[in-house]
This record gives C-alpha cells, sequence and structure tokens, in this order.
C-alpha cells in the first residue's frame, strides 16, 4: 500500500531534455497539473539529461557521473516527477545498477527512486487524482511508451484522466502497446528498422477512429508525428499533459 503524501508536498520537476529544448509546453502543463493537484512544484535550474542516451550506447562510466549530478540535485524534496516514463524509470531502475560497489551512493540512488514517478503515475496513484478540470473535443487514441509500460506499469493511469476530459472520447489501437521504433539512440543507429516499425504503427493508427494521438513520452511522439506527417495523416499529437491540463496549441509538428 502506497504511502499517504504529506499535505502540499514539495515536487521537484524533472523537465526532460526533449521537453526542454523542443516541447517546453509540456512542462508548464505538467506543473499546472502538479499544483492542481495540491503540490508545491520546484524546477531544479541545475538539472541535466538523465543519462539516458548514455546508458543505451553502453558509456556507463558517463551514465554513472550524470546519476550522482541527478541525484544531488534532487535532494530535498518529498517527490521527483517527470512527463516522460523513460525518463522516470532511469532513475528508478537504472541508478541504482550504478552503485553496486558503493554502498552510500547506492542509497542515495534507491532513495530517489522510491521519491520518483512519472506523471500520471504520480497524480493517480500517490496524489489520488481521480478527474481533471479539462475540455477537448474529439477521440483519442493512447499509445504506450515501452519504458512506461514495461519498467513502470504504466497502462491506466492515462486513460482514467483522460475520461474525465469533457468532449473526448478515448479509443486504443492494435499497436498501442509495441514499439514506435524511436528508442531513444536506436533510431540513429538502425534508422531503416526504426523506420520499419514505425511504418506498421501509423498503417494500424490509420486504421483506428480518432482525431488525436497521445502519449507519455515526447521521443515516440516525435517519432510517430514526423511519420504520420511523412503520409499526409491528419491526425493530431500532443502529450498527455497538454490535453490534461486544458493547455493544448498547436500540435506536435504544427507552426504556432
Amino acid at each position: 500500500m502506497l504511502a499517504v503524501p504529506p499535505k502540499n508536498p514539495s515536487v521537484a520537476l524533472l523537465v526532460t531534455c526533449l521537453v526542454d529544448l523542443l516541447r517546453p509546453q509540456v512542462g508548464f502543463a505538467a506543473v499546472t497539473l502538479l499544483e492542481r493537484a495540491g503540490c508545491k512544484v520546484s524546477v531544479p535550474e541545475s538539472q541535466t539529461c538523465c543519462g539516458q542516451p548514455a546508458y543505451n550506447s553502453g558509456d556507463r562510466a558517463d551514465a554513472r557521473k550524470i546519476a550522482r549530478q541527478v541525484i544531488e540535485t534532487f535532494a530535498g524534496f518529498d517527490y521527483v516527477v517527470a512527463p516522460s516514463g523513460s525518463c522516470a524509470g532511469m532513475v528508478r531502475i537504472h541508478f541504482a545498477e550504478f552503485f553496486a560497489d558503493d554502498p552510500v551512493w547506492a542509497a542515495k540512488a534507491m532513495h530517489l527512486a522510491d521519491r520518483t514517478y512519472e506523471l500520471t503515475q504520480f497524480l493517480t496513484d500517490v496524489m489520488g487524482v481521480a478527474e481533471v478540470s479539462a475540455a477537448h473535443p474529439g477521440t483519442a487514441i493512447y499509445h504506450d511508451s515501452c519504458s512506461g509500460l514495461r519498467e513502470l506499469g504504466i497502462k491506466d493511469q492515462p486513460r482514467a484522466l483522460l475520461n474525465t476530459v469533457n468532449g473526448l472520447k478515448t479509443n486504443d489501437y492494435s499497436g498501442s502497446e509495441a514499439c514506435c521504433g524511436f528508442g531513444g539512440t536506436f533510431c540513429v543507429k538502425y534508422p531503416e528498422v526504426s523506420d520499419r516499425i514505425v511504418g506498421q504503427r501509423v498503417t494500424e493508427l490509420a486504421a483506428t477512429p480518432g482525431d488525436l494521438l497521445l502519449g507519455g513520452d515526447l521521443g515516440c511522439l516525435i517519432n510517430l508525428a514526423g511519420k504520420l506527417a511523412r503520409t499526409d495523416s491528419k491526425l493530431r499529437v500532443f502529450h498527455v499533459a497538454e490535453i490534461l491540463a486544458g493547455d493544448a496549441g498547436p500540435a506536435i509538428g504544427e507552426k504556432s
């Protein structure tokens, strides 16, 4: 059973590199949702990458250095929340692996892991948020990111919140639990394979009724949006936080 969170908990937002550089409105939407849930939100300026690209490339030495910096940056907060299943999974699942030979840092890594959550997971499972005050017309198709689904068990949480958005219907598609082909550095190392995978997802999406494609990981969404644009699809792509916060502007890939 989850512990009861403190009243007005202090929450540090792990913004993520992609959100910071490519879609900052996702970070603003995350802050809005956390504040509405009663959290006192901070965005530490000293935060950097979580180390995932280095880790995925086999560079454990640099990934370990980055992990130390992340651990120090996010010390002292009740919780750490990321609008990304992959970044939250990196902290929760993999940081402790780097310090198997260092009991002091291993304990620090585990302490951070125990306080770190993906956004929709935190809102529903920790803060007990059962509905949001947002409206958006149309039908949304949801794509589950591999890390969020398989490492953190995120499946029902975003859908439960989306089902409370006024005017919005939700729909699943046959490829919702399959990889989109992004995989961080995978799409750079193996572009032909990545393109085949995302092409299959787009084919499945084309056979599914919907106006919006939503997800919790910006990397997956950018990859899917790019392929959709190349097939002249009318499906508009958003991070789930933007819809839940009622702050959806131009879709990913659209000009403002």
